[in-house]
């Protein structure tokens, strides 16, 4: 870790101040796209314009022997489509593969401008952000980059969840968070095969009553505690956090509960794999409109946020303040991307 005097020094001469301040815009869904698939990447300006974050994906899912035409794809991308206002990230090759370096010396050189965050899988401590951080410091400088790339790290491993509170502080360039639970999973030696969501043998048997046959079964959430640490690293840090990817495409009504739970818990947003995952996103990490005209009325009963004020028979005291002004200012993001629900918010 970098002495608290030096936490905001570029980490290279010529290299673009850290940023002090996470850039604030929504980012409820992060679509991936396999950048060496052609006919996918004619699609990316119709794509770019429903999502909040297009994510090119060099790693999992990518063959091995595709990996230079995704790398290559990513860069027409990044050169040539028409993404308007979504954000562009790439996630790059782990540290241990022996494509990382030229992922990010190509991707750098030659799109360093257009890129917003560098997605690194398998984060097992500070000492791996400290490696990302000054390597990215010296394409920077070399390439006569004006804004840092932040980055963003794959908690994926036994060993990074162990490590949370120090990954998530580790570089100003901290970007944020992502739950990966299928590598988590085998990392834990955890026993489902299923990539992200429940697991029907995960749960609490009710106690036997007499005269009852049966007991209730309620299934558990495999990743509740995994969420919760993550999201206070994350918060305490000042930096995102997201939910991972959920593998069941078709199973739409499972992948929204999953969404909400980890939109409840504080994340940002989550991993959108297939079209029809999007809208899921949008909808779960869009905050409702009902409860936001709900918070706009405390933030005005309690306008500096001190004393108490009954609404509908409801006491609301400051940390209801403080709830409904992490609702509304969401909202506000929100709105900024989606005229209609702009106009359902009330802004």
């Amino acid at each position: 870790m970098r002495a608290p005097i030096d936490f905001y020094k570029p980490l290279a001469l010529g290299a673009p101040a850290p940023l002090r301040e996470r850039p604030v815009r929504p980012e409820r869904m992060i679509h991936f796209f396999p950048p060496h698939n052609e006919r996918v990447r004619a699609k990316i300006p119709t794509i770019a314009a429903g999502v909040d974050v297009l994510c090119g994906n060099l790693e999992d899912a990518i063959p091995i022997d595709d990996k230079e035409a995704a790398r290559h794809g990513f860069i027409e991308v990044a050169r040539d489509a028409d993404l308007g206002e979504a954000a562009l990230w790439v996630r790059v090759n782990g540290l241990d593969s022996p494509w990382f370096l030229d992922d990010t010396m190509e991707i750098v050189s030659a799109v360093g401008d257009r890129l917003d965050v560098l997605m690194i899988p398998k984060i097992e401590g500070p000492w791996d952000i400290a490696f990302v951080d000054q390597f990215l410091a010296q394409l920077e400088a070399r390439h006569g980059l004006t804004r840092p790339i932040l980055i963003h790290a794959l908690l994926e491993t036994a060993q990074g969840v162990k490590n949370v509170e120090a990954i998530a502080g580790a570089s100003p360039r901290m970007h944020g968070l992502s739950l990966g639970p299928a590598d988590l999973a085998a990392s834990r030696g955890m026993k489902t095969t299923r990539i992200g969501g429940g697991h029907p043998s995960y749960g609490v048997l009710a106690d036997p009553v007499e005269g009852r046959d049966t007991r209730a079964f309620s299934q558990q959430d495999l990743w509740h505690y995994t969420v919760g640490r993550m999201v206070d690293a994350c918060r305490s840090h000042g930096i995102g956090a997201f939910y991972g990817p959920f593998g069941d495409i078709h199973d739409e009504a499972a992948c929204e509960s999953q969404f909400r739970n980890a939109f409840l818990m504080g994340c940002d947003g989550a991993w959108t794999l297939a079209p029809s995952q999007i809208p899921i996103a949008k909808r779960v990490f869009s905050p409702d409109p009902d409860e936001v005209r709900f918070a706009k009325r405390i933030l005005d009963a309690v306008p500096d946020g001190s004393g108490v004020a009954m609404i509908d028979g409801k006491m609301q005291d400051d940390a209801s303040w403080k709830q409904a002004k992490v609702m509304v200012d969401l909202a506000r993001l929100v709105a900024r991307r989606d005229p209609e629900l702009a106009e359902a918010y009330g802004f």
